[in-house]
Protein backbone atom coordinates (compact mmCIF):
# COMPACT_ATOMS: atom_id res chain seq x y z
CA UNK A 1 0.00 0.00 0.00
CA UNK A 2 3.10 2.52 0.74
CA UNK A 3 4.49 2.03 -2.81
CA UNK A 4 0.78 3.31 -4.19
CA UNK A 5 0.98 6.22 -1.85
CA UNK A 6 4.38 7.24 -3.08
CA UNK A 7 3.27 6.94 -6.19
CA UNK A 8 0.43 9.19 -5.91
CA UNK A 9 2.49 11.56 -4.37
CA UNK A 10 5.28 11.14 -6.52
CA UNK A 11 3.77 13.96 -8.80
CA UNK A 12 3.81 11.68 -11.96
CA UNK A 13 -0.34 12.41 -12.59
CA UNK A 14 1.22 16.17 -12.63
CA UNK A 15 3.62 15.05 -15.31
CA UNK A 16 1.51 12.96 -17.34
CA UNK A 17 -2.11 15.16 -16.96
CA UNK A 18 -2.63 15.47 -20.84
CA UNK A 19 -2.29 11.72 -21.50
CA UNK A 20 -4.47 10.71 -18.70
CA UNK A 21 -7.39 12.87 -20.22
CA UNK A 22 -6.78 11.90 -23.23
CA UNK A 23 -6.89 8.45 -22.06
CA UNK A 24 -9.86 8.71 -19.74
CA UNK A 25 -11.85 10.16 -22.93
CA UNK A 26 -10.97 7.08 -25.05
CA UNK A 27 -11.92 5.00 -22.42
CA UNK A 28 -15.24 6.62 -21.65
CA UNK A 29 -16.06 6.47 -25.19
CA UNK A 30 -15.36 2.37 -25.10
CA UNK A 31 -17.24 1.83 -21.99
CA UNK A 32 -20.46 4.14 -23.35
CA UNK A 33 -20.75 0.98 -25.99
CA UNK A 34 -20.98 -1.95 -23.27
CA UNK A 35 -24.77 -2.61 -23.41
CA UNK A 36 -26.46 -1.14 -19.80
CA UNK A 37 -24.31 0.81 -19.02
CA UNK A 38 -26.49 4.05 -18.39
CA UNK A 39 -28.47 1.90 -16.18
CA UNK A 40 -25.45 0.92 -13.74
CA UNK A 41 -24.79 4.69 -13.79
CA UNK A 42 -28.13 5.44 -13.23
CA UNK A 43 -28.02 3.15 -10.18
CA UNK A 44 -24.82 3.81 -9.24
CA UNK A 45 -25.59 7.69 -8.95
CA UNK A 46 -29.49 7.20 -7.44
CA UNK A 47 -27.53 5.36 -4.94
CA UNK A 48 -24.99 8.07 -4.40
CA UNK A 49 -28.37 10.42 -4.10
CA UNK A 50 -29.86 8.82 -1.31
CA UNK A 51 -26.16 8.66 0.71
CA UNK A 52 -26.67 12.60 -0.10
CA UNK A 53 -29.99 12.78 1.03
CA UNK A 54 -28.81 10.28 4.61
CA UNK A 55 -26.15 13.08 4.66
CA UNK A 56 -28.62 16.27 4.65
CA UNK A 57 -31.38 14.48 7.00
CA UNK A 58 -28.21 13.69 10.16
CA UNK A 59 -27.20 17.58 8.67
CA UNK A 60 -30.46 18.67 9.52
CA UNK A 61 -30.72 16.67 12.84
CA UNK A 62 -27.05 18.05 14.30
CA UNK A 63 -27.66 21.40 13.27
CA UNK A 64 -30.71 21.60 14.99
CA UNK A 65 -29.35 20.22 18.12
CA UNK A 66 -26.06 22.68 17.68
CA UNK A 67 -28.54 25.61 17.73
CA UNK A 68 -30.63 24.40 20.73
CA UNK A 69 -27.71 23.83 23.08
CA UNK A 70 -25.99 27.19 22.02
CA UNK A 71 -28.80 29.29 22.59
CA UNK A 72 -30.53 27.36 25.77
CA UNK A 73 -27.80 25.82 27.36
CA UNK A 74 -24.85 27.90 26.31
CA UNK A 75 -23.09 24.16 25.09
CA UNK A 76 -22.02 23.69 21.51
CA UNK A 77 -19.24 21.79 20.04
CA UNK A 78 -16.50 22.57 17.23
CA UNK A 79 -16.36 18.93 16.11
CA UNK A 80 -20.42 19.21 15.62
CA UNK A 81 -19.77 22.31 13.51
CA UNK A 82 -17.55 20.79 11.77
CA UNK A 83 -19.53 17.96 11.18
CA UNK A 84 -22.25 20.05 9.47
CA UNK A 85 -19.27 21.40 6.97
CA UNK A 86 -18.62 17.82 6.60
CA UNK A 87 -22.10 16.93 5.51
CA UNK A 88 -23.00 19.46 3.79
CA UNK A 89 -20.49 19.49 1.47
CA UNK A 90 -21.31 15.54 0.87
CA UNK A 91 -24.99 16.59 0.35
CA UNK A 92 -23.68 18.94 -2.47
CA UNK A 93 -21.03 16.27 -4.00
CA UNK A 94 -23.33 13.37 -4.16
CA UNK A 95 -25.76 14.86 -6.22
CA UNK A 96 -24.01 16.08 -9.09
CA UNK A 97 -24.04 12.41 -11.11
CA UNK A 98 -28.01 12.05 -10.29
CA UNK A 99 -28.80 15.62 -11.70
CA UNK A 100 -26.74 14.76 -14.85
CA UNK A 101 -28.52 11.47 -14.55
CA UNK A 102 -32.08 12.74 -14.80
CA UNK A 103 -30.56 15.78 -16.98
CA UNK A 104 -31.09 18.58 -14.96
CA UNK A 105 -27.75 19.95 -14.35
CA UNK A 106 -26.95 23.96 -14.80
CA UNK A 107 -27.28 24.62 -18.55
CA UNK A 108 -28.03 28.16 -20.82
CA UNK A 109 -30.92 27.05 -22.19
CA UNK A 110 -32.25 30.08 -23.77
CA UNK A 111 -30.85 28.84 -27.38
CA UNK A 112 -30.40 25.21 -26.38
CA UNK A 113 -34.58 24.58 -25.98
CA UNK A 114 -35.34 25.78 -29.51
CA UNK A 115 -32.50 23.63 -30.92
CA UNK A 116 -34.01 20.23 -33.42
CA UNK A 117 -33.45 17.29 -31.09
CA UNK A 118 -29.85 15.77 -33.12
CA UNK A 119 -28.13 19.03 -32.71
CA UNK A 120 -29.01 19.05 -28.41
CA UNK A 121 -27.56 15.51 -28.62
CA UNK A 122 -24.34 16.55 -30.37
CA UNK A 123 -24.43 19.39 -28.13
CA UNK A 124 -24.97 17.20 -25.23
CA UNK A 125 -21.90 14.57 -26.38
CA UNK A 126 -19.63 17.59 -26.98
CA UNK A 127 -20.50 19.39 -23.63
CA UNK A 128 -19.60 15.45 -21.59
CA UNK A 129 -16.81 14.10 -23.88
CA UNK A 130 -14.89 17.36 -24.29
CA UNK A 131 -15.90 19.02 -20.88
CA UNK A 132 -17.26 16.99 -18.16
CA UNK A 133 -15.38 13.98 -18.57
CA UNK A 134 -11.65 16.01 -18.69
CA UNK A 135 -12.91 17.98 -15.70
CA UNK A 136 -13.89 14.74 -13.48
CA UNK A 137 -10.65 13.18 -14.38
CA UNK A 138 -8.91 16.74 -13.33
CA UNK A 139 -10.41 16.45 -10.31
CA UNK A 140 -9.90 12.71 -9.23
CA UNK A 141 -6.08 13.14 -10.50
CA UNK A 142 -5.83 16.65 -8.42
CA UNK A 143 -7.33 15.76 -5.57
CA UNK A 144 -5.80 12.33 -5.17
CA UNK A 145 -2.38 13.59 -3.56
CA UNK A 146 -4.19 16.17 -1.87
CA UNK A 147 -6.10 12.81 -0.02
CA UNK A 148 -3.40 11.17 0.39
CA UNK A 149 -0.99 13.52 2.05
CA UNK A 150 -3.61 14.24 4.50
CA UNK A 151 -3.84 10.96 5.34
CA UNK A 152 0.34 10.28 5.53
CA UNK A 153 -0.04 13.44 7.94
CA UNK A 154 -2.69 12.52 10.35
CA UNK A 155 -4.28 15.60 9.56
CA UNK A 156 -7.02 16.97 12.04
CA UNK A 157 -8.60 20.61 12.80
CA UNK A 158 -6.83 23.33 14.05
CA UNK A 159 -9.38 24.27 16.32
CA UNK A 160 -9.73 22.40 19.67
CA UNK A 161 -11.68 19.76 20.09
CA UNK A 162 -12.47 19.87 16.24
CA UNK A 163 -12.66 16.68 13.87
CA UNK A 164 -9.66 14.13 13.14
CA UNK A 165 -9.17 12.51 10.01
CA UNK A 166 -9.62 15.15 7.79
CA UNK A 167 -8.78 12.86 4.60
CA UNK A 168 -12.02 10.95 4.85
CA UNK A 169 -14.38 14.25 3.54
CA UNK A 170 -11.39 15.60 1.23
CA UNK A 171 -11.70 11.69 -0.01
CA UNK A 172 -15.57 11.95 -1.02
CA UNK A 173 -14.26 14.54 -3.85
CA UNK A 174 -12.39 11.44 -5.66
CA UNK A 175 -15.70 9.23 -5.06
CA UNK A 176 -18.11 11.97 -6.08
CA UNK A 177 -15.84 12.53 -9.24
CA UNK A 178 -15.56 8.66 -9.91
CA UNK A 179 -19.46 8.57 -9.77
CA UNK A 180 -19.77 11.93 -12.79
CA UNK A 181 -17.29 9.37 -14.69
CA UNK A 182 -18.89 7.03 -14.88
CA UNK A 183 -22.52 9.06 -15.08
CA UNK A 184 -20.75 11.10 -18.36
CA UNK A 185 -20.53 7.42 -19.74
CA UNK A 186 -23.66 6.51 -19.11
CA UNK A 187 -24.95 9.77 -20.62
CA UNK A 188 -22.30 9.09 -24.04
CA UNK A 189 -24.23 6.03 -24.03
CA UNK A 190 -27.82 7.63 -23.85
CA UNK A 191 -26.74 9.86 -27.02
CA UNK A 192 -25.73 7.22 -28.90
CA UNK A 193 -29.06 5.14 -28.22
CA UNK A 194 -31.16 8.05 -28.75
CA UNK A 195 -29.41 9.31 -32.20
CA UNK A 196 -29.80 5.86 -33.42
CA UNK A 197 -33.71 6.04 -32.36
CA UNK A 198 -33.96 9.14 -34.30
CA UNK A 199 -35.58 10.97 -30.88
Amino acid sequence: MGSVWEFIQSGWLNEHILELLVGGMGLALLLSFVPKIDYIADSVSKFFLWLGMGALLILTFIVFYDITARKLFHGGSIALQELEWHLYGITFLFGIGYTMAVDKHVRVDILYTHFPKRVKLGINFVAILFFAIPLALLIITQALPFVVDSYLQHEKSGDPGGLCCRWIIKSMMVVAFLVVYLQSIGELRKIYRRWREGQ
